[in-house]
């Protein structure tokens, strides 16, 4: 009989941990018993899971006792203190959150791109940047054909990657500029609770996500840059692949577009051979009909795992350089079922 595991999601009444109860019924762990974890303001309330109803219990380093595996995306903080609680007790974690990406014993893991660097895990692994991700489920499969000199993005970021508020704020923002109210002093949270302005989301672009760096890149920005870097070379700082990003908010309320520009060393390279290559990769909807007007949407992602890809072009200016449109829902493939899929990997690897 195979192993069954005793389960527990950590940020378990937030967007994306709901989301994970709904992947992790649908997933092909053997869950023999399952916790649901979070702030004790949420401790008491019920949640479903395969219709049976579970109590949120409040996350303490003592509650991670006897489990095996913890999902967790409840803040950067709350990871930072509980999960090596967890990993003391035996769990191995997959932790949705920025608290440990950038360590160099953590694995930061893509299923699709790098499963093996799970095999290098210390009791934690953990999900990249939601814009990340979608990203370079899309470019894998083309830099193990053609290689990957160059990556120029510019991301179109739906409100929810800023989290439940956010989401509830544009929604409100967008009504009262329809009843004709100002909506400046709506703005409570974007682009980041963090920083000293707030600004409308509504009937606007937002180019800032998360504060500005010294640099004058934003935060996301340095993210999408580094993350790209160690997934794929498994160097934060590797030369080999160039990568820059422009990361900016729009007023979608789930799932990410993204603009990318990219360079492969082979400038022979056709179009062609691009769709050919997307056309079976993993994880990889293509969706490039541009005579009958099909390419990825926002509205048409959301719900799905799949990271979508259309648009594709050649520059014709630069051989061997190309443009596509990329889009994914930033809760499921950005959050919920990357997290998901590690853990699904970790168990089917025996990594446990």
């Amino acid at each position: 009989m195979s192993k069954e595991y005793n389960v527990a999601i950590l940020g378990a009444t937030g967007a994306v941990g709901t989301r994970m109860i709904q992947q992790l019924e649908q997933s092909t762990i053997p869950v023999k018993s399952l916790k649901l974890l979070a702030s004790s303001r949420s401790a008491g309330k019920q949640l479903q899971f395969k219709g049976q109803p579970i109590t949120v219990e409040e996350a303490t380093p003592d509650a991670f006792n006897g489990v095996d595996l913890v999902l967790s995306s409840a803040g950067g903080s709350v990871s930072k203190k509980l999960l090596p609680e967890a990993v003391k007790r035996g769990a191995v974690c997959v932790d949705n959150t920025s608290a440990f990406r950038m360590e160099p014993d953590v694995p930061l893991v893509v299923p699709e791109v790098n499963e093996e660097a799970l095999k290098n895990h210390h009791g934690i692994v953990a999900n990249p940047n939601c814009s990340t991700i979608q990203m370079v489920v899309a470019l894998e499969p083309i830099r193990q054909a053609f290689g990957l000199k160059q990556v120029i993005v510019s991301t179109y970021q739906a409100a929810s990657g800023a989290g439940q508020s956010a989401l509830n704020e544009l929604k409100h923002e967008a009504q009262d500029y329809l009843d004709g109210k100002d909506i400046q002093e709506d703005a409570q949270i974007l682009p980041t609770k963090g920083d000293k302005k707030h600004y409308p989301l509504a009937f606007n672009l937002l180019p800032q996500i998360d504060v500005f760096e010294a640099d004058d890149y934003s935060h996301e920005e340095w993210k999408m840059i580094h993350e790209t870097k160690k997934i794929m070379l498994n160097d934060m700082d590797a030369g080999d692949i160039k990568v820059t990003a422009t990361c900016v908010r729009v007023p979608v309320l789930i799932a990410h577009g993204e603009s990318v520009y990219f360079t492969v060393d082979d400038p022979t390279v056709t179009v062609d051979q691009l769709r050919e290559v997307l056309q079976g990769a993993p994880g990889v909807t293509l969706q490039d009909d541009p005579a009958h007007q099909v390419y990825p949407q926002p509205l048409n992602a959301v719900g799905k795992r799949d990271t979508f890809v259309g648009r594709l072009r050649a520059d014709a200016e630069n051989p061997g350089s190309f443009n596509m449109w990329v889009v994914a829902d930033n809760l499921l493939k950005g959050a919920a079922w990357n997290t998901v899929e590690n853990a699904e990997c970790l168990v089917k690897d025996g990594l446990f």
